[in-house]
C-alpha cells in the first residue's frame, strides 16, 4: 500500500503541537488529478488557525495548508492525461501540508516552465493577493504613491515589487532590522513602531498616499484611512493586530467590516474595502477564470525576471512546526515555505 505524508493540526497548539501521520495515497476520482507536492506554504492563515482564530477554519483535527505547488502524478476520469508530469499551482485553503493532495484538475494553474517550485510557491495566495489589490481594487497608476504595511512580509513583499513595476512610488513600514531588505525592493521604510508613524508617513507624502494596504486592523486602520488623500483607496486584508488576543474569531473581521462600509460611504472621494480572496468563489466557472489569468500574470513576471520570489526560509514538512514558528518570529522577510 502507497502512503504520504501530511501534518495535521489536533486542535489549538504551539507550533510545536502538531502531529505527523502517514495515510494511504488518495487515489484521483472523476474530474480530479493526484499532485505530489513539491512546495507548500506557511502563512498568516496556519498561525490563526492553530489559535482557532482563522475566520472559517474547519474543525479540529485537520491538514492546514492555504496553498501549494507540485506535479500531476495521476489523473481520474475526464481528465486530459498530458497533465501528467506537468507542474501546477494551487490554492487550498486547507489540506495542503502533505505529501500528496487529490484535487480538482478544472482549479489548477499552470506553473511556467524552468521556475523553482518553492519560489512560485511564495507569489500562489500572496501573488494572488497582492496582484488584485493593487491592480483591481487600488488600481494604482504610475506616479501615485502607495504604503504597503508590513513590506518585509509575503504579501507586502509582493505588493511593494507590483507597485514599483506599476510606476508608483512606495512607502513600507517594517521594523528596522528589515529596512534594508525593504529599500532593496524599491521602497522607502518607515519604522511600524514609530510612535509618530502616521507624521513620518506624511512628511514623505504631505498630500496623502493614494492606497494603503494594511493587513494589521485594529486601531491602526484609522490611521491609515487618515493617511489617504482625496480618492485614495484604502485595502484592508487581514487582523494581525488581534494575532494573540483571545475571544471570537469572527468579531474583529465583523468589526472591520462594519468600519470599512461606513467610511466607503461617506461622501469624500475615498474608498474603503476589505479584500477577500475566495469572493465569487461562488461562481465556480468565472472564479477559476480569473485565478488563472492573475496568477498567470504573476507567473509571467516571476519566469521575466522582473518579479523576484521572496523565499524566506524553506523547511522540511517533517519539520512543519519549527517552520510554523520561525513565520510567527517576525524575524523573516517574505514567505517560509515547507518541502516534502
Amino acid at each position: 500500500m502507497e502512503t504520504t505524508l501530511e501534518v495535521v493540526l489536533p486542535g489549538v497548539v504551539e507550533p510545536d503541537g502538531l502531529v505527523l501521520r502517514r495515510r494511504e495515497l488518495p487515489a484521483p476520482e472523476r474530474g480530479q488529478a493526484l499532485v505530489r507536492v513539491e512546495a507548500s506554504g506557511v502563512s498568516f492563515a496556519e498561525q490563526q488557525m492553530r489559535r482557532g482564530k482563522y475566520y472559517d477554519q474547519p474543525p479540529f483535527p485537520f491538514t492546514p495548508g492555504y496553498d501549494l505547488v507540485g506535479t500531476v502524478a495521476r489523473v481520474g476520469g475526464d481528465v486530459d492525461p498530458a497533465m501528467v508530469g506537468k507542474r501546477y499551482a494551487a490554492l487550498t485553503k486547507t489540506g495542503g501540508w502533505a505529501g500528496h493532495v487529490v484535487l480538482d484538475a478544472a482549479d489548477l494553474v499552470p506553473v511556467p516552465d524552468g521556475v523553482d517550485p518553492a519560489e512560485a510557491e511564495t507569489l500562489v495566495v500572496n501573488g494572488i493577493t497582492a496582484w488584485r489589490m493593487l491592480h483591481r481594487i487600488a488600481r494604482v497608476r504610475a506616479g501615485q504613491t502607495v504604503l504597503v504595511h508590513g513590506a518585509n512580509g509575503g504579501v507586502g513583499s509582493t505588493l511593494v515589487q507590483l507597485a514599483r513595476l506599476a510606476g508608483a512610488r512606495v512607502i513600507g513600514t517594517a521594523s528596522p532590522r528589515h529596512h534594508d531588505a525593504v529599500r532593496a525592493l524599491g521602497a522607502t521604510p518607515v519604522d511600524y513602531r514609530d510612535p509618530d508613524l502616521p507624521g513620518r508617513v506624511r512628511e514623505l507624502a504631505p498630500g496623502g498616499v493614494d492606497a494603503v494596504f494594511d493587513h494589521v486592523g485594529g486601531p491602526g486602520i484609522v490611521d491609515s484611512y487618515r493617511l489617504l488623500a482625496p480618492r485614495g483607496t484604502l485595502v484592508g486584508y487581514g487582523t494581525a493586530a488581534t494575532r494573540d488576543v483571545q475571544g471570537s474569531s469572527r468579531l474583529p473581521v465583523l468589526k472591520l467590516l462594519a468600519r470599512l462600509m461606513w467610511w466607503n460611504a461617506l461622501p469624500n472621494g475615498r474608498t474603503a474595502t476589505f479584500y477577500n480572496i475566495w469572493a465569487g468563489k461562488r461562481n465556480a466557472a468565472r472564479f477559476r477564470t480569473r485565478l488563472a489569468e492573475d496568477l498567470g500574470a504573476v507567473f509571467a513576471l516571476l519566469a521575466s525576471g522582473e518579479l523576484r520570489a521572496q523565499v524566506a526560509a524553506r523547511v522540511p514538512l517533517a519539520e512543519a512546526g519549527e517552520a510554523l514558528a520561525l513565520a510567527e518570529s517576525g524575524t523573516v522577510t517574505g514567505k517560509v515555505v515547507l518541502i516534502p
